[in-house]
């Protein structure tokens, strides 16, 4: 299944994205802050009008889409972690599962072991920090078993230990055939785990491939104006700046 965009126009925030992505690979989108990375996160969802172009699921048309089955296909984790009632995380993983009306008891469970949020189920939300309450968010994407998961920032408000355990997670949802897109500030992140890395700047699709093709520093030199070379070998690379 692809996910694809055709010449997406966004009025100030894209201009005329075209990109088709594929399952069983994790794509980080980069790019300076305003760059459009959310706004195209949020398109790839079809949670966006557009002024000109298309989103095609699998060569159907996006909007088009039942809003069931766009559900089932898609889970989307905001960068805003907003939770409207005070339910338990178990209630709130089981979210998820609404756009296929079943309970999935067993989707439920491997999603909050996924996150490392079993001892947690009978927890309300009001009581997580931050960091608990975004692995709660993501239990609640991963309990749907999408097929494309489209995730804003997932990373910001975990630490280390989180975070890589959040990578494996992620990396092996790809293994098992899911597409997984990021928005990921942090390019050393992009450039050891992703498959594929879309720049963006000034809402302009600035290269597209591989992370070592992508986010050479020629690129972050014209994109984020930054003088900078990679240290490591692939797979362990730190981003080092010039001064």
């Amino acid at each position: 299944m692809t996910l694809e965009v055709r010449g997406i126009t966004i009025a100030n925030r894209l201009e005329a994205i075209t990109t088709a992505l594929q399952q069983g690979e994790i794509i980080a989108i980069c790019g300076p802050n305003g760059a459009g990375k959310s706004t195209l996160l949020a398109a790839l969802a079809g949670l966006l009008d557009v002024d000109a172009g298309e989103v095609l699921l699998d060569r159907d048309p996006l909007s088009a889409l039942p809003p069931r089955k766009r559900a089932q296909a898609i889970g989307y984790l905001p960068q805003s972690g907003e939770v409207a009632w005070d339910v338990s995380v178990a209630s709130l993983a089981a979210l998820g599962r609404l756009p296929h009306g079943d309970a999935g008891k067993f989707a439920i469970a491997s999603a909050l072991a996924a996150t490392d949020m079993s001892d947690f189920a009978a927890r309300p939300v009001s009581t997580l920090s931050g960091g608990e309450k975004a692995r709660a968010l993501l239990a609640r994407v991963l309990a749907g078993t999408p097929r494309w998961i489209l995730a804003d920032e997932p990373l910001a408000a975990l630490d280390l230990s989180h975070q890589l355990n959040l990578l494996k997670v992620l990396r092996a949802q790809a293994r098992q055939g899911a597409g997984v897109v990021l928005v990921v500030h942090d390019l050393a992140v992009a450039m050891n785990h992703a498959d594929r890395v879309l720049v963006l700047d000034k809402g302009r699709l600035a290269a597209d491939g591989k992370p070592e093709d992508t986010l050479d520093a020629e690129t972050i030199a014209r994109v984020w104006s930054v003088d900078a070379r990679w240290l490591g070998q692939a797979g362990e690379r730190a981003l080092v700046t010039q001064s």
